[in-house]
């Protein structure tokens, strides 16, 4: 089997993980080296009845409201490997195999599901019973990258509020979840859930039993039952990204900060910072979510790739904030190669304006490294210092009126240090 491009890492951290009374959620999205990764807001909405949603394959029934959601998404795409919506829910997913078959055919991605959640949900439980009602209806299925060459997946999810965490993973149609209620906890490209199940498909066991791959008489574990006799490399690969998020969680387990999660996901000898062969980090995400709601959740995007040389920027939801633009690829209609019929036939030029003035700024480091570490040491200065005030304002030191623009003036001072 070819080796697969995808590799993902999820990471959340509740009291008492976390050093503050805080949440805090983190993903690194390892996909295809030259996928651009965008970051687009989406304002909440209201739907006629019957309206009809295009997903990135599919249509299915629209709902009368959406909420308002931030994501990180792959160009090319309808849906986001992550993001965050204006209750304080965030969801990230990863590629995972599994006994069942990956069925041929266009259904919904993986990426669907997390901004369907996102949009839909109104907790994380919500968000989760959004998408495995839409997986039973809908299924999930088809191409996972921008490339003719056939490659599709199951899915895990990490979902994520002010109050707790739900580990969603699935099998086809089937689907088993826990609930993460304190300390630390992270996903991969494999399962997770053993015997400790909170909630379930109601065919799941019954499917397991018919299969012969449970006796109906033990303990149910199942990732033992669910996983495949032969995984692909990439799952394989996994477990050592697994372990070594496991252990860096752990070591930090009681102090956990939204610096702290950068750091993570900005780790190289274990894997989380991916750049390897046809593949990398394309994007990273870092949510702060305080149990108390009169605080504004904050979301951390790089919308560059590789952590370990981007900057986090913050966006938090506001009714009056200015759209980012440089963060948002261009838009190509129907004239879009995954619009068209057979799919994927060409390439077309998604980078935005920001991965650009990063791409540049990286070719400068190869040439002369000593000018552009020395920006890129100004902007890691300025993330510290954002840092530090968005502490201040979500422990009441200092007002935290006219936020909205963060995100908008995080990204224009980048492009213009890359200038």
């Amino acid at each position: 089997m070819a080796e697969v491009p995808m590799s993902c890492d999820c990471f959340v951290s509740l009291p008492p993980g976390s050093r503050d009374d805080h949440v805090i959620f983190g993903k690194n999205a390892d996909r295809p080296r030259d996928e651009v990764q965008e970051v687009a807001h989406y304002p909440a909405e209201s739907h006629p009845p019957g309206s009809m949603l295009e997903c990135t394959y599919i249509q299915i029934p629209q709902v009368e409201q959406t909420h308002a959601v931030v994501l990180s998404k792959p160009a090319w795409m309808w849906g986001a490997e992550m993001g965050a919506n204006d209750q304080g829910v965030c969801i990230g997913n990863e590629a995972i195999w599994t006994r069942e078959p990956v069925v041929p055919g266009e259904a919904l991605l993986g990426m669907d599901f997390v901004r369907l959640g996102l949009e839909r949900g109104d907790s994380a439980w919500s968000a989760l019973t959004v998408i495995t009602s839409l997986l039973e209806q809908h299924g999930q299925g088809g191409q996972c990258k921008e490339d003719p060459v056939p490659f599709s997946y199951h899915n895990t999810f990490l979902l994520v509020d002010r109050n707790e965490a739900w580990v969603l993973e699935t099998a086809g149609r089937l689907w088993v979840a826990q609930k993460v209620t304190k300390g630390v906890k992270n996903i991969s490209n494999q399962l997770t859930i053993g015997t400790e199940v909170t909630a379930e498909h109601p065919e799941l066991r019954g499917v397991a039993q018919a299969q012969g791959w449970w006796d109906g008489e033990g303990e149910f574990n199942f990732a033992q039952v669910f996983s495949p006799e032969n995984p692909p490399a990439r799952m394989e690969l996994a477990k050592q990204r697994y372990k070594g998020g496991t252990e860096l969680l752990q070591q930090h387990d009681g102090s956990v900060t939204a610096a702290v999660m950068m750091s993570i996901l900005r780790d190289k000898p274990s894997g989380i910072c991916m750049d390897s062969g046809g593949f990398c980090t394309t994007g990273s995400m870092v949510s702060v979510l305080p149990r108390d709601t009169s605080m504004p959740c904050i979301h951390f995007f790089t919308a560059t790739p590789d952590p370990s040389r981007s900057v986090f920027k913050p966006f938090i939801f506001s009714d009056f904030s200015t759209p980012v633009l440089r963060v948002v690829s261009p838009q190509f209609g129907p004239d879009d190669p995954v619009r068209k019929q057979p799919r994927f036939q060409s390439q077309v030029d998604r980078r935005h304006d920001l991965y650009k003035a990063h791409q540049v700024a990286l070719s400068t480091m190869e040439t002369n490294p000593d000018e552009s570490s020395a920006v890129f040491e100004i902007l890691r200065e300025l993330e510290s210092q954002c840092l530090s005030e968005i502490s201040a304002i979500l422990s009441g030191e200092i007002s935290g009126e006219e936020l909205g623009d963060l995100f908008f003036d995080s990204v224009d001072t980048e492009i213009k240090f890359y200038q």
